[in-house]
């Protein structure tokens, strides 16, 4: 049996002390699956912002290119991906990006993936829950370097500046994001109407690969998830990180790597609202800390997740 090339990740997330955010939503799920991860921990608070109380600190552009700056000195700056979530700051994010160009430089085949983490829905209607001077640096600077993108319906709106009300309308703000860089779009979720009725979520994928004759070919598929009822918070970066694990494995198959990460998604979220409703007692909604997800006791899903949602190719 030949030995299996490692493959390396830098994460630059968040990490929190208690939970499962950022690094910590992305680096076990990751090393379950065989990649090795090193995480710069853009913020290091003692839990998210969903509780009542966090206290931390926050890393800033400077001293994420110092740590940078150690890696390269030490001719350990050598990657396969890099994965990025939420950031709050323009000169960060700026600095993200110039670190994934040399990165790109020393390495072609780097694949960056990132979750352009700005925005969502409430009631119906989307808010930016960033400052809105990150639009255009993710708009300008970071998608067309990006290979991988995971935005909600909101961001990709965002990034568009195109509403999504129809199908139709989302297979062509995946068009214009393709055209913007990335090869690989996943809106991980929309308002859009299930054909299964209102307690599904849809999520859509476009992949575009150009063939060895040069010719271009787009695979684009649709999912539908159970709605589960509970706000959690850290599934968009366990998503976006099994997202890169699952490509890298089925390369050109955006179906089975969405189907893998989507069950896998499904079995976390399950058991984490089980345990969740058990903890709070009945009658009680689930608090912050009762909602973490169930992250190592999904070990076995994460490593070999079991179908359960199938997507329906487009």
């Amino acid at each position: 049996m030949e030995k299996e090339e490692e493959c390396r990740v830098l994460s630059i997330q968040s990490h929190v002390v208690r939970g499962y955010v950022g690094n910590r939503a992305a680096a076990f799920p990751l090393q379950v699956l065989g990649f090795e991860i090193d995480t710069v921990n853009s913020v290091q608070f003692s839990n998210h912002t969903g509780y009542d109380h966090w206290k931390g600190q926050v890393l800033n552009a400077d001293e994420l290119h110092e740590l940078y700056e150690g890696l390269k000195l030490n001719n350990v700056n050598k990657y396969d991906y890099v994965l990025t979530g939420y950031t709050r700051d323009k000169s960060f994010l700026a600095m993200v990006v110039d670190i994934v160009k040399e990165l790109k430089e020393q390495n072609s085949n780097l694949v960056y993936v990132c979750d352009p983490v700005m925005g969502d829905t409430r009631d119906g209607e989307g808010y930016m829950y960033v400052p809105k001077d990150l639009l255009p640096v993710y708009r300008d600077k970071v998608v067309p370097v990006a290979d991988i993108i995971t935005p909600n319906q909101v961001e990709a709106e965002l990034l568009t500046g195109r509403k999504i009300r129809t199908e139709k309308d989302a297979i062509e703000v995946m068009d214009i994001l393709h055209n913007m860089g990335p090869e690989t779009v996943v809106i991980t979720s929309s308002d859009l109407q299930s054909p299964s009725g209102n307690d599904y979520l849809i999520a859509l994928g476009s992949q575009r690969r150009t063939t060895a004759n040069g010719t271009t070919v787009t695979q684009r598929i649709r999912m539908e998830s159970p709605k589960v009822d509970a706000v959690f918070v850290g599934t968009g970066d366990l998503f976006a990180a099994m997202l890169l694990a699952w490509t890298h494995k089925h390369p050109d198959n955006l179906k089975v790597a969405c189907e893998k990460t989507v069950s896998a998604m499904q079995h976390v979220l399950q058991r984490t609202i089980k345990s969740a409703k058990a903890q709070a007692g009945e009658g009680s909604r689930p608090n912050s800390a009762q909602l973490e997800l169930r992250m190592v006791q999904s070990k076995k899903d994460i490593e070999n997740p079991e179908i359960i949602i199938n997507a329906t190719v487009l």
